[in-house]
Formats: structure tokens, sequence, C-alpha cells
């Protein structure tokens, strides 16, 4: 019991630890196992009616139409199961949880996730594998630290390796993980976080790699021809890809503004409809990014064409995410940007003498629209350099995303499609920055444990005590209410002049549960500005420590939260 409390008092401190670490390579490796299910799930419904994978041009025109109604009333089916509430999922609704349940995640959302994303995948809705890998990742993890009654800010940080292990599983891209973790997720880089969400993402991606392969599945990518005549271009398809991630975001937003009016039912059944009437005339708008990107690469496609599979793509996801399909948004939009950088390269062929690589473009097009879009510059350079494996691609790479992300952020005023849809949501994803510092240390591991507890003792009795006291043990009374409840009664000797007799204060401390961080601490005494809470395990009766508010002002004072 007491090696279990040491764990818990050195996990509670913003600190590097070798035990973080290891239980961060064990919530990666079950997040990236629940993954592996999740992948599996989806293929395993889609061979019952596919060719093979993502393939829906091998279906009839009617049959397109008819899956996705058929996946929205299974859809509801298992949402009306465990209750409609509970539907909410994806990245945006982690991001929630992160600030204000520590990343803790109810079991019906992620319930919901899993089956709802599964067959919103194999029913050729155009949304992404990877925010319901962040949501299982996170969930697994969280629950780990939850059952084994870690702080909660341990609990914050096995919750983003999950979400690091889960993209990286999804992806096997490692490196892009890790810094989409710190850059949209915890928008912050501190070092002992990093660390585990590094090693979570190693180990997510170790996982899936020995299941599936080394490769990925974007193999047509390993080989890039860009050079310097090509920047010009590359800078104008930028600011293009800015334009339309505005366009993107924008309409995305209105869609979920003006349907959150009504109830889920007729918001899922119409994105069914949209869907099944885009994927009965362009059969590969339908389903996750592969299936537009190998169709937008094929020889002899008209530009006509692939314009009407860019609009119909950005239709179909716009309305998917919008109206409240489960799934996740990375991959369409990594779809969406491959078939723009593809018609950006048959522009160019018009306009520029020497070799246009379509692929090349593709992946161009995938990194400054991603970049664009989430907003998050360094993981979509990170991921097309992984995706592709190719060191020299990173120039032409940082070329299109800066200028995308100029264009859309500053001519447009572009955000995070993440925060956009937090704000039009209603959900809080900001704390001040005070408790967002104190949040990252656990009570456990600061609380004061040098204690005299009295029982019923009178006040002259406790004024001798204080008077004469010389260490730093803190006077506790424990008062027995009539209801047999406990209380604590913390005494306090205010600053005196010498040889006087001390004025005593007295508070009743507040409980507060051991897995609370101090930012729980510091908004029950933030009013009061004085006293104190005690700490407890299990039992609010028994207590294991208390956390004065000096202890608190002087944590902020001299900045130990940073």
């Amino acid at each position: 019991m007491k090696t279990i409390v040491q764990l818990k008092k050195r996990l509670a401190l913003p600190q590097t630890s070798w035990q973080l670490c290891l239980l961060a390579a064990i919530g990666g490796f079950a997040s990236a196992l629940l993954v592996v299910l999740f992948i599996f799930a989806i293929e395993g419904i889609q061979l019952f009616f596919l060719r093979e994978k993502d393939n829906y041009n091998s279906l009839t025109a009617l049959s397109r139409f008819q899956l996705p109604i058929i996946g929205a009333v299974i859809i509801l089916f298992f949402a009306w199961l465990t209750g409609y509430k509970y539907i909410r999922s994806g990245i945006p609704y982690v991001l929630h949880r992160l600030k204000i349940a520590n990343g803790v995640m109810p079991l019906r959302n992620t319930i919901n996730q899993f089956i709802g994303s599964t067959i919103a995948l194999a029913a050729g809705f155009s949304v992404g594998r990877e925010g319901p890998a962040v949501h299982l990742g996170a969930a697994c993890s969280s629950y780990i630290g939850n059952k084994l009654n870690l702080p909660y800010n341990a609990i914050r940080s096995l919750s983003a390796c999950g979400i690091a292990a889960g993209i990286a599983a999804c992806f096997n891209t490692p490196v892009a993980a890790v810094l989409f973790v710190m850059e949209v997720i915890l928008r912050e880089y501190k070092v002992h976080i990093f660390i585990p969400v590094m090693i979570a993402a190693i180990v997510g991606s170790m996982t899936t790699s020995s299941i599936f392969g080394p490769n990925h599945e974007f193999g047509y990518f390993s080989v890039i021809t860009l050079t310097k005549d090509h920047y010009l271009i590359l800078a104008l398809l930028g600011i293009a890809l800015g334009v339309i991630a505005f366009v993107f975001n924008r309409y995305l937003i209105l869609v979920i503004k003006h349907s959150a009016r009504f109830h889920i039912v007729p918001r899922i059944l119409t994105a069914a409809f949209i869907t099944g009437a885009l994927g009965y005339a362009v059969p590969y708008a339908m389903g996750t990014d592969l299936s537009a990107i190998n169709f937008s690469l094929q020889n002899n496609v008209e530009l006509q064409l692939l314009i009407g599979l860019l609009i119909a793509k950005m239709i179909m996801t716009i309305m998917a995410l919008g109206l409240g399909i489960p799934g996740g948004i990375i991959g369409p939009i990594l779809g969406i940007g491959a078939i723009a950088g593809t018609c950006g390269s048959m522009i160019a062929v018009h306009f520029m003498a020497g070799d246009i690589s379509a692929s090349d473009f593709a992946l161009m097009g995938m990194a400054g629209f991603m970049a664009a879009t989430l907003n998050a510059p360094l993981a979509a350079l990170l991921c097309v350099v992984e995706l592709s494996n190719q060191i020299e691609i990173i120039i032409p790479a940082m070329i299109v995303i800066t200028s995308a992300c100029i264009a859309s952020g500053q001519f447009f005023g572009n955000r995070s499609i993440f925060i956009l849809q937090l704000e039009v949501q209603g959900l809080a994803y900001r704390r001040p920055p005070i408790e967002k510092s104190l949040q990252r240390i656990g009570v456990i591991g600061v609380m004061e444990e040098n204690i005299t507890l009295l029982q019923q003792a009178d006040e002259d009795s406790i004024t001798e005590l204080l008077s004469n006291q010389t260490s730093q043990q803190h006077v506790i009374c424990q008062l027995i209410q009539p209801d047999e409840s406990t209380q604590f009664v913390f005494y306090q000797a205010s600053r005196i002049k010498i040889d006087a007799k001390p004025t005593i204060e007295k508070h009743t401390l507040i409980p507060l549960h051991s897995q609370s961080t101090l930012a729980e601490a510091y908004l029950l005494l933030v009013k009061k500005r004085a006293g104190g809470v005690y700490i407890y395990q299990d039992n609010p009766n028994e207590i294991m420590g208390i956390i004065p508010f000096d202890t608190i002002r002087s944590y902020l004072l001299k900045g130990k939260t940073n």
C-alpha cells in the first residue's frame, strides 16, 4: 500500500519518470490493439459486399445509394440503445474532455465511437479513421489510469499518450503523431509529457507494423521529383489550398450551427441520403481518402472530372461530419488535398515546361490542405515526410504549407477546424492560465502530511499548542457531527508581534479526493483565499494530508508549475 502511494506521489508531479513512461508504453500498446480491432472490424464488414476495401465502384449505382442509408439506420439503432446524448465523439469531443475531465472518456461515448465509426466507414461515408483512433486511444489509456486511481494530471498525460498511439497506429507516422498531440491536442510543449507521448507513439506504430507490415498505404509517394523550378507554382498551389480550406471550414461550421436545432435522427438520415445520392453519381468520392487518391492519380483523367470529384468529396465530408456521422476529419482532408493538388498539377502543365508529377503535387496538396484546415503546420509537414519517406520533400512542403496557412489565416481569418467546432457546439476547451498551470500537479504529490490530529480539543489547549509550536506541524481538530459525519477544522496562528499572545484562525477543511489536481483545490479556496483542503483516498472520514491555500499561492509565486 505504501509503495502504491509513493508511486502516485511521483506521478502527481510534473516531471518525467520511468513509471509514467512504462504506463505510456502499456497504454500505447493497448490503444494500438484497440485500433487494430477497429480496422479489422471495418475491413471485415467491407469484405461482405466489396471486392476489395474502399472500392465502392464495384457496387451497382443503386447499391451505392442504399448502403449509406442502411448504415445510418444501424448507427441510429446503437445510438438509441446507449442514449442519443452519448453519440458525440471524435477529436473535438476529446479536446473538450481533456480540459474539463482530464481526459476521462464516458464508456457509452466510446462504445458509440467504435460501433458508429465502424459502420460509417464500412458504409461509405466520407469520414476518416483517425478521429475514432484518437477517441479510442484516449479512452483506453485513461481507463487504465483511472482503474489504478492515478492522479488526474497523470491520467491526462496517459490520455495524450493514447491519442499519439492511436494516430501512429492508423498512419504508421509516429513523429507526426507526436507533433499532432503537442500542436493540436495539448497545444503546449512540456518535456515531462513529450517523452511519454513519444514512447506511446513508437509502441503504437510498432504494434500495427508487426500486424499489417512496415509499409503504409501511400506507396505511390516513394519517388519525389520536385526541384527549385517548381517553387513558384507550389507557392501558388498553397494559396489556392488556403482558400479551399477556408471554404471547407466555413461551410462545415455553418452546417453544424444550423442543423443543431434538429434531432439527431433526421440529421443522420439526411447525411446518408446526400452521401448515397453523390455516391450514385461519383463512386470514388465515397469512403476514406484512398479511393479518391487512387482515382485522381490514374492516367488520362480529365480536369473537369477531377474538379467534380473534388466538389463531391467536399460536400460529402461537410454534410457527413456537420450532421453528426461519427468519424474523423483528417482522412477526408488528405483525400481532398490530394485531389486539389492533382488538379493543380494538370493546370501547371499548361504554364510550365518540364515534367510535372501528379503524385508530387498530390502530396503537396495533402500537406497544404491539412496544415490550413487544422492550423497544424508542423504536424502536416512531418506527416507528408513520413508518408513519402523522403527528407528532400521538406523544402517544397514548407513552401506549400506556409503559403496555405498565410492565405487561410491572414487573409480570411481561418482557424483550426477543431476549435471552430468546439465553439459552435458550446463545448469548453479553455481554462484560465492559473488553472491550466495548477492542472499539471496532483494534490497527493504536494500535500502536507505533518499533522497533529486532535479529538474534540478546546481552544485554550489549541492556542497553547500553537504558541509552543516550533515545527511545521499543522494542527487539525477532528469533530464528529450529529449525523455521524466527520469534520476537520484547521487552526492557524496569525502573524503577531514578539511576546504577544497569538490570534487563532480556524477554517473548516474542504474534502478533496487524492486523484484531484491543484486546480480543483484552487477553485475550492479561491473565493476566501484562506483555509485549506484535506486529501482523502477512499473514505472522506480519513485524512491523508492537507493543502493550505498558502501552499497553492507559493506554487504560483515561485513558478513551480512551469
